[in-house]
């Protein structure tokens, strides 16, 4: 047998080693039986709560969610918490956003644990119980709910802990945190907050991410990860979510400078928001996952003298098993010393050996290792376009009923193409021409799906002119020693501009650089071994993050930087030597073969998704515009793969074709508008008056039954001092432009009042809404297109439009 032939024999050992480690570190506990110790946390006695919580959607101001209400008072008053109710009309505005005002009528719930110190500053354990409209809420959030309550009563078996443990369950989380604002700006037990953690979920499965700190993390860290249990956290979760628009209750007192851990689950995204995110389909695994950590922080914070205090953001990751690897930015330029000097050594093994090492040839290892990485974005890029399904959080469903077929297919993709570089590094090369222009085709291809795509088409131009390196096989120990000098490169301009971030670079090349040492890059096959072992332990760390990162993140091109930081422990295994490279054809075409098949498994897995586990989404609503008179069926975004066309029973002979048009302020984008005969409906009132000071009041009435509310305000002049349900706000700042309201509240007259900057005259445009979670009694009811359907969200409601002009 020969070299190569060995040396492939342990490539496959490392990545079947690395696909057990990274499974290893997906997979979610054994659920604790009911029978567990007092003191442990017990998935099995959390799901007796959800199983309650979660038995039907339980919006914001809801009666269903007075019914969650009344039944978590009185689980907290057996736990001894003496709950109380904070009741509020709530506002949340942004600075960032003018524009958007949202508010609700909310009811937090607040009991206490009593700790042995009663004046310390409290540990704050936050989830909420409402839940998205049309979803039971499952995941989201009646398991941290079920676990707040399952976690406090272990911690009551433990004894009195240090301190007070705040036990807070906020209400209105769906729509727009506004129940977190209310507690943290009005309460006065918020005063107390020494550190929060805080329970989320998008999904129904998956173990529990630790993902987001407060700033200034480095204290708080280096006590987290000292009882962190089976933990999946890293700097790097912390740092990106900082930089995207995503909101929790922990988003509240962050922004008030406060400190704390926010946990949530994220697999199984499909029933995120869902109305299949029911007990059923939720993994009970998730449910002790989430118990298990957030009980080992809360009892070791809860005990701790003092609280962590602020010191720079720690540079940490979890490894494998409960460890969890931290330490301050400024090591992490130690850590690239070491890899450099590891791949200094490893030059002068080489050299000392008599090995030649040319830097010509070690710079075209490092064009050939970068334009695989663009090459792997590239595929998984027309992979998931040739899916034909679209982007956004309805639309790309079809993708989340199928998602084993495409989580594979993005490993074998990464994978495959991955060790096609390493492949092409190593053989002759006689049509210098043909990689670049394959290319170029694919890139090409991608625009037929979907239209002109110059992301496409750009990584698929760039990989060629890269590819257009080879020019005769390169030596393995020079090819590698450039995809390690372009890891260096790398992993230092991270630490230069993001530090937090550098380590998911600098870990794996430090770990190559030390199998670059002890084998003289790749010379000395006595040690294939280790660097096998080296391969398995940073492809088995690395697959969690591609897992994690695949699940948050709808980009898959991103996924491609996996493949370099792969290669730089692969590239010894996979590159064959040039006097054998004519061998190696089949290995080469099952490479390229196993791309192909995984992209063509996850289209056709795509076609047809839905089943009775995986419905589709069907959202419609009947919505009568009482100021034109028309009555309408609106689809919202109708056409799209995720959300069928529904079909009335008893169509009209007067129905017009759909059209797509905004019917502000219930849509304010463009939807599916069809023309359906008039049914009664109880109208909203709105009515204005002038108050004797001079200020402007508008009232808006619901119907009966009717939960939400919207107001669409343009104003014609400037105004100031706007009270909203009583309560003073920035919104409504500038004239000639729209300000949209968004209320949710147990039916109760909406009130809004200003006063007018100018004595001149002036008015407002105004459009208002109402919605009624009930499909009018005198209207035929449409019929799903799929035989495999659910309603979504507001699916099956009444809604009412309006408009009137405000002049004063």
């Amino acid at each position: 047998m020969s070299k190569d032939w060995m040396r492939y024999g342990w490539l496959a050992l490392a990545l079947l080693g690395a696909v057990l480690l990274a499974w290893q570190g997906t997979i979610t506990p054994k659920p604790a039986p009911a029978t567990s110790p007092a003191d442990a946390f017990s998935a099995e006695r959390a799901l007796r709560d959800i199983a309650v919580i979660a038995r039907e959607p339980h919006p914001v101001a809801s009666p269903a969610n007075a019914k969650v209400r009344d039944y978590l008072l009185g689980r907290m008053t057996q736990l001894g918490l003496s709950p109380t109710v904070q009741e509020t009309d709530a506002l949340s505005f942004s600075p960032d956003y003018p524009q958007w005002l949202a508010g609700a009528h909310v009811q937090n719930l607040i009991g206490i644990l009593p700790g042995k110190d009663r004046t310390a500053p409290a540990i704050v354990l936050m989830s909420h119980y409402d839940s998205a409209p049309g979803s039971p809420g499952a995941a989201d959030d009646a398991t941290g709910v079920a676990a707040s309550l399952e976690v406090i009563r272990a911690l009551g078996a433990k004894g009195a802990p240090a301190r007070d443990v705040i036990v807070l369950i906020t209400d209105g989380e769906e729509w727009g945190l506004s129940g977190a604002e209310p507690y943290f700006g009005q309460h006065p037990l918020a005063k107390r907050t020494g550190l929060i953690i805080n329970m989320e979920a998008r999904g129904g499965g998956g173990r529990a991410n630790m993902f987001e700190t407060g700033r200034d993390n480095g204290d708080l860290i280096a006590r987290y990860r000292t009882s962190a249990k089976g933990p999946i956290s890293s700097a790097l979760a912390v740092f990106l979510y900082e930089k995207m628009p995503n909101d929790t209750d922990f988003s509240v007192p962050k922004r008030m400078g406060m400190t704390g851990l926010n946990f949530a689950f994220i697999g199984r995204q499909f029933d995120y928001h869902s109305p299949t995110s029911t007990i059923a389909n939720l993994d009970p695994g998730s449910v002790q996952s989430m118990g298990e950590q957030v009980l080992a922080a809360t009892a070791e914070f809860a005990s701790a003298q003092p609280l962590p205090g602020k010191a720079p953001s720690a540079v940490y990751s979890q490894t494998f098993g409960d460890h969890i690897l931290a330490y301050p930015p400024i090591v992490g330029w130690l850590l690239l010393a070491l890899a450099g000097g590891l791949l200094i050594l490893a030059g002068r093994r080489a050299r000392a050996a008599g090995e030649r090492l040319r830097w010509q040839d070690g710079l075209r290892g490092a064009a050939i290792a970068l334009a695989t990485t663009l090459l792997a974005a590239l595929l998984l890029h027309v992979a998931r376009r040739w899916t034909g399904v679209g982007f956004g959080f309805l639309e790309q469903r079809p993708l989340l009923a199928a998602w084993p077929a495409w989580e594979t297919a993005i490993f074998v993709i990464g994978t495959a193409t991955a060790l096609i570089g390493a492949q092409l590094a190593g053989r002759a090369v006689r049509r210098r021409w043909l990689t670049p222009l394959l290319c170029v085709l694919i890139g090409g291809l991608s625009s037929l799906a979907g239209g002109f795509d110059p992301v496409g088409l750009g990584l698929g131009v760039v990989a060629g002119l890269l590819f257009l390196a080879r020019r005769a096989a390169l030596p393995r120990n020079a090819a590698w020693a450039g995809v390690l000098c372009l890891g260096l490169v790398l992993a230092t301009a991270l630490q230069v501009f993001a530090a937090q971030t550098a380590f998911l670079v600098a870990w794996p090349l430090t770990l190559a650089a030390l199998g670059a040492a002890v084998s003289r890059w790749g010379a000395d096959t006595r040690v294939t071994a280790v660097l096998a072992a080296l391969a398995a332990i940073v492809c088995g760390w690395l697959g969690a993050y591609v897992h994690l990162t695949a699940q948050g993140l709808d980009f898959p091109a991103l996924l491609g930087l996996f493949a370099l930081l792969a290669l730089m422990v692969l590239w010894p295994l996979a590159q064959p030597d040039g006097e054998r490279a004519k061998a190696d054809g089949l290995v080469l075409a099952g490479l390229w073969a196993a791309v192909v098949l995984a992209a063509l498994a996850v289209i056709t897995a795509t076609v047809a998704p839905w089943t009775p586990r995986y419905p589709q989404a069907d959202s419609v609503m009947h919505v009568t515009d009482s100021h034109a008179g028309h009555a309408w069926m609106v689809i919202q975004d109708g056409g799209e793969p995720g959300v069928s066309i529904l079909k009335q029973t008893a169509p009209s002979p007067h129905s017009k074709a759909a059209v797509k048009a905004s019917l502000p302020p219930l849509f304010d984008q463009p939807v599916s508008l069809t023309s359906t005969p008039g049914a009664p409906v109880a109208l909203p009132t709105f009515a204005s008056r002038i108050e004797p000071d001079g200020r402007v009041t508008m009232v808006l009435t619901p119907p009966p039954g009717a939960r939400l509310a919207r107001l669409n305000i343009r104003l014609g002049a400037a105004v100031a001092e706007v009270v909203v349900q009583g309560q003073r706000t920035a919104w409504l700042g500038k004239p000639g432009e729209v300000h949209r309201l968004r209320w949710a509240g147990s039916g109760q007259p909406l009130t809004i009042s200003f006063r007018p900057v100018k004595a001149d005259a002036g008015q407002a445009e105004v459009d208002f809404g109402t919605v009624l979670e009930a499909w009018p009694p005198a209207a035929a009811r449409p019929r799903p297109s799929a035989d495999h359907s659910m309603a979504w969200n507001l699916s099956g409601s009444t809604g009412v439009t309006g408009k009137a002009i405000v002049r004063w």
